[in-house]
């Protein structure tokens, strides 16, 4: 493969937010009157925003399940989590585990090493999608702010007794969350290096589909994480 930037593309749109979404900070520390699940935010403007990293995974994830890899990655180990890596396409030499590696991309220690699985890895090329944190989208915070919606709030919930039917004991929680509704900017580019990345390019679209039939942060069965992306362009 000769690695030469023919060009790089750039898909666009606005993520609308149909149900509350909940991607939580990492942050175990409990403060007096906080909430004891908060969500991420910018650590500047305390506004909640939506990693790029959630956005890849979960798409990653759904393509490797609609091809098949994840499952044929788990037969061949079945402590990897079914995730697509790089000794999985040396097991496999699967065509659509390529694929996934060729847009999400792998370990780079694998394309460094000067071994025969080295040279093999490093045909693969770059990786080729790049997704950037989705920030709220400036106009709908405009409104935001002009109407005094919240960026945030917080959701009471418990644990039921399927005996007794009633809350169980010690189990309610503050579940903090960024309501529905809220609009934020959708980004991702994608490097071509030859004529057969289009059909990548196509894959990565269809998980973009995928996504809005499914959902992203935590609590999806739930309901929580559903959304949509209006106004998808290409550039």
């Amino acid at each position: 493969m000769e690695i030469k930037l023919q060009k790089i593309v750039e898909l666009k749109g606005t993520l609308v937010l149909e149900s509350n979404l909940h991607i939580g900070s990492g942050n175990l520390e409990m403060h007096i009157g906080g909430t004891d699940n908060p969500i991420i935010k910018h650590p500047h403007t305390q506004e909640p925003y939506i990693p790029g990293s959630s956005i890849k995974g979960k798409i990653r994830s759904l393509l490797e399940l609609k091809t098949g890899v994840a499952a044929d990655s788990y037969n061949k180990n079945p402590n990897g989590g079914g995730i697509a890596d790089f000794k999985s396409y040396l097991d496999t030499n699967s065509k659509q585990t390529a694929s996934i590696l060729k847009i999400f991309g792998f370990s780079g220690s694998d394309k460094s090493a000067t071994s025969d699985e080295g040279k093999k890895a490093r045909e693969l090329g770059p990786t080729r999608a790049s997704f950037a944190d989705c920030n709220l989208n400036k106009e709908w915070k405009e409104m935001a702010v002009e109407n005094m919606w919240p960026l945030a709030v917080e959701k009471q919930e418990t644990a039921i007794d399927r005996i007794s039917g009633t809350a169980k004991r010690g189990s309610l929680r503050q579940t903090e969350m960024v309501p529905a509704g809220a609009k934020f900017d959708f980004r991702v580019t994608f490097k071509i290096f030859e004529d057969s990345d289009k059909e990548l390019l196509n894959m990565l679209k269809e998980g973009i589909e995928l996504l809005q039939k499914d959902a992203i942060g935590g609590y999806g069965s739930r309901g929580y994480g559903r959304i949509r992306i209006e106004g998808l362009t290409e550039e």
